[in-house]
């Protein structure tokens, strides 16, 4: 039978939503790879799979795939876009809702003009449930690559991070950094890894290799975690703009215990049908 998908993106991370709640369609690693193949497929770095609710307090339930068939357990602009999808359905009233993700909750709320805002949670610091295998050296975990010694930040928003601070971020080599902090031995679930030029303390530059589907345009997650590591280290003020290649993300955290607060914008660019 045919199947409808959605092909949607948040600066430029791209995505196939499938929304089978009333569809049937069976997704496994293979089919994600499938999909995501950008020359035999529809061509994502991530295929979203929005389902029913566990219970009655969320609007729906959701997956999130890899280019590489592996899961992911939170995607920052993912959840933009189905924010966006739900209220071009009508499915939201008052503009806010409730999702269940691998990561827990995600609270939505739609705004104007395409922007969705995010409470993605709080961050954590702790080293066993990033989880990360190094001794920290004044909040920082040094790691050395061929011979040379870099510090990194990490945290998990649901899922893994680590930050690398940059003084260039236009000259420095994302493909293979990325390819071995993401998949270090040091990581043992793998990890996004991001690398930030700080331009003031309002206002960073980003890039992230993600786990499973290399370097995107923008990396929703990654901007919370990059954000929430230096303000942590006190060289970023509550109120942050991430750009990245894709565009500007607004992160807010104000510290503690408190949430990740995300802004930005979410785009769907067309529906198609599998057959």
């Amino acid at each position: 039978m045919p199947v409808s998908f959605h092909k949607m993106h948040g600066l430029g991370n791209d995505f196939v939503l499938l929304d089978l709640r009333h569809q049937d369609f069976s997704i496994d690693p293979g089919v994600a790879q499938r999909l995501a193949n950008r020359h035999t497929g529809i061509g994502c770095d991530q295929v979203l799979v929005l389902r029913r609710p566990v219970n009655d307090r969320q609007l729906a339930s959701f997956e999130v795939w890899n280019a590489d068939g592996s899961r992911a357990e939170q995607c920052g602009n993912g959840v933009r876009c189905l924010g966006i999808y739900l209220k071009m359905r009508s499915e939201v009233h008052a503009d806010r809702l409730s999702l269940g993700g691998p990561a827990g909750v995600v609270e939505i709320e739609c705004l104007d003009d395409g922007l969705v805002r995010v409470d993605m949670g709080q961050p954590v610091f702790e080293a066993h449930r990033i989880p990360v295998l190094l001794s920290a050296v004044d909040g920082w975990y040094p790691l050395d690559i061929d011979q040379q010694r870099y510090n990194l930040g990490a945290a998990s928003m649901g899922n893994p991070h680590a930050l690398l601070i940059v003084d260039d971020i236009d000259n420095t080599d994302v493909a293979r950094l990325g390819a071995i902090i993401s998949s270090h031995p040091a990581f043992p679930r793998g990890c996004n890894a991001g690398f930030a030029e700080i331009v003031d303390r309002g206002n960073i530059r980003l890039r992230v290799f993600e786990r499973g589907a290399a370097e995107t345009s923008a990396c929703g997650s990654g901007a919370c975690a990059a954000m929430s590591i230096l303000r942590r280290a006190n060289k970023a003020e509550q109120t942050v703009n991430v750009t990245q290649k894709g565009g500007s993300l607004i992160i807010q955290w104000s510290g503690d215990k408190k949430s990740v607060i995300m802004t930005g914008s979410a785009t769907h660019v067309y529906e198609g049908t599998l057959t």
